[in-house]
């Protein structure tokens, strides 16, 4: 078995993942999302490092038990639910995106945040 250890995001470089919102969900720009994914728990339910990304928007649709907690440190970002209700997070801000979220996420400023998701499945 693996020793646990504590993990500190800039003491433990990996190797970014680069994405794009998927053509059906965009609704502004094309922008490039960069994941370095720190820590996947042997489960595979819990994961956490550090996401960046362009300006744009998308929707997004969290599943039915994924919750996400972030710390933004730079930049800025509005999500919007479908009922019409926004929150905006920029530096020093934390946001919970709960599961079973539905709306837009969108990155008013090149965006990097710390996450934490939970995903359950199911």
């Amino acid at each position: 078995s693996m020793p646990i250890h504590a993990l500190r995001f800039d003491l433990a470089p990996v190797e970014p993942e680069f994405d794009h919102p998927r053509p059906e969900r965009l609704i502004s720009g094309n922008p490039q999302r960069t994941t370095w994914n720190h820590y996947t728990n042997a489960s595979g339910e819990v994961f956490a490092g550090v996401w960046s990304s362009e300006v744009g928007a998308w929707r997004i649709a969290m599943g039915e038990r994924e919750d996400e907690l972030f710390f933004v440190t730079a930049g800025r970002c509005r999500l919007t639910a479908d009922d019409g209700h926004s929150v905006d997070c920029g530096p020093g801000q934390s946001l919970v995106i709960p599961a079973g979220f539905s709306g837009v996420f969108e990155v008013l400023e090149p965006l990097t945040k710390h996450y934490l998701i939970v995903d359950r499945g199911g």
